[in-house]
């Protein structure tokens, strides 16, 4: 698309509005998330209406949703490499918001399948045009810290969302809780189409992209982050990261009401809350830490920090499964989010700052598809059909040694962040 065309603004009024622009797009990304994870509150109470097993339930939470939000993110990153990222965001939150309120309207399972499946094709437009224009507006320097803000709608969305489905569906029921989630998210698509800007690409990167420049192929985006080792090993590592924290927070509330007795209101007003908080600090503090210490000693610590606080909280998470004692396994699940959060924002910075600047938007989302195929489309069903088919040996501990089992892939994520700083170092 010609520049003269581009809904882009002047450089120093991007670069002054970029703090407003990244909480925009935070908020954006807490709508998706909180959107996408609703359902894990709900899973008892849907379980009961619906008269669902586990795999059905696996199947809603993930691979209905994954599908096609990693297929679709595709072509629309190849749309944002070409026009107004902030128009897909739009238009994408907006859909996705409304999918999630028709899922409130579900009378079946059918029904409810093809309602999430709408709210994976509208939500595959956020991410990828998002972590292009952050990636425009912060410099390398900077850009692990600022990813790291943007996934905070990671950490606040889950449970926000935990914390608001969980009370009005104790009030009212499962079904207003989503009508609540998804209908705000349409009166925020307004915003965003009115203040997010769209700034020059490379805007912030000491080489500038010339808008003269050829976009290249799909095949030649797919072939150049094959071609990047480093860049490989990041998206196995984010993958596999992701395929276990989908699954721990997809089934965390009926696991703990199956196994450790807690009521929804006990996971709704309590868990949830404390676990944002902590959450949160530890996306933030992960990002700054990363920043700091690659000012310090290069850019591939950054890599090292997340294979390090990952590590921290294994023991954390499987204290948290295996325990009986609730406020026990509860505490240790609080802590073990202090360091399980930290691996998002370095991870995309990484991957943007090895990308190419015409290939920012598409790397995101083949970074994303693989994430979401394997991560969130594999990680909460493989629990479900685990948890199925142990119930006959295991009765109601079933779910507890089904998430144990996919939990025990952790150290395959740690190996490629470890492998990931090795390659970054040597090329840098």
């Amino acid at each position: 698309m010609p520049a003269a065309t581009r809904p882009e603004i002047d450089a120093t009024l991007a670069l002054r509005r970029r703090g407003l622009t990244l909480a925009l797009l935070t908020i954006t990304y807490f709508f998706s998330y909180m959107d996408r994870q609703i359902l894990a509150i709900l899973l008892e109470l849907i379980k009961a209406d619906l008269k669902l097993d586990d795999t059905q339930l696996g199947l809603l939470s993930g691979l209905a949703f994954a599908l096609f939000y990693a297929v679709l993110g595709i072509p629309v990153a190849r749309l944002a490499d070409r026009t107004s990222r902030r128009d897909i965001i739009a238009v994408s939150l907006a859909i996705w918001s409304a999918m999630t309120a028709a899922c409130g309207l579900a009378q079946n399972f059918v029904q409810l399948l093809l309602a999430r499946i709408g709210v994976g094709i509208g939500e595959a437009g956020s991410s990828p045009p998002s972590h292009s224009i952050i990636a425009d507006l912060y410099p390398p320097e900077k850009r692990a810290g600022a990813m790291a803000i943007y996934s905070l709608g990671v950490v606040l969305g889950a449970g926000v969302g935990t914390f608001i489905g969980g009370t009005v569906a104790h009030a009212y029921g499962w079904r207003a809780a989503m009508l609540a989630i998804g209908l705000p998210g349409v009166a925020l698509a307004i915003i965003v189409r009115m203040f997010v800007v769209e700034p020059k690409r490379g805007l912030s990167d000491v080489q500038r992209v010339e808008d003269q420049q050829p976009v290249p192929s799909l095949g030649q985006g797919f072939a150049s982050l094959w071609r990047n080792a480093a860049a490989v090993h990041l998206v196995m590592g984010v993958t596999i990261t992701s395929l276990v924290g989908y699954a721990t927070t997809g089934w965390g509330p009926s696991y703990m009401q199956r196994s450790l007795g807690l009521s929804l209101l006990d996971v709704s007003l309590y868990v949830a809350p404390i676990g944002t908080l902590l959450g949160a600090a530890s996306a933030v503090f992960g990002g700054r830490l990363a920043d700091r210490l690659a000012a310090r000693h290069g850019i591939h610590v950054q890599s090292w920090v997340v294979m390090g606080m990952k590590a921290l909280a294994v023991p954390l998470v499987v204290a948290f499964i295996l325990v009986d004692d609730p406020l026990l396994a509860i505490a240790c699940y609080w802590a073990s989010l202090l360091f399980a959060n930290s691996y998002l924002g370095p991870s995309f910075a990484l991957i943007q700052g090895l990308a190419p600047l015409r290939l920012r938007a598409l790397w995101a989302a083949i970074t994303l598809l693989v994430i979401n195929l394997l991560g969130l489309g594999l990680g909460p069903m493989l629990v479900g059909i685990v948890s199925d088919a142990l119930r006959p040996s295991m009765g109601a501990d079933s779910l507890r040694y089904a998430l144990l089992a996919v939990y025990a892939l952790t150290p395959l994520a740690l190996f490629h962040y470890w492998r990931a700083g090795v390659l970054l170092k040597r090329a840098g």
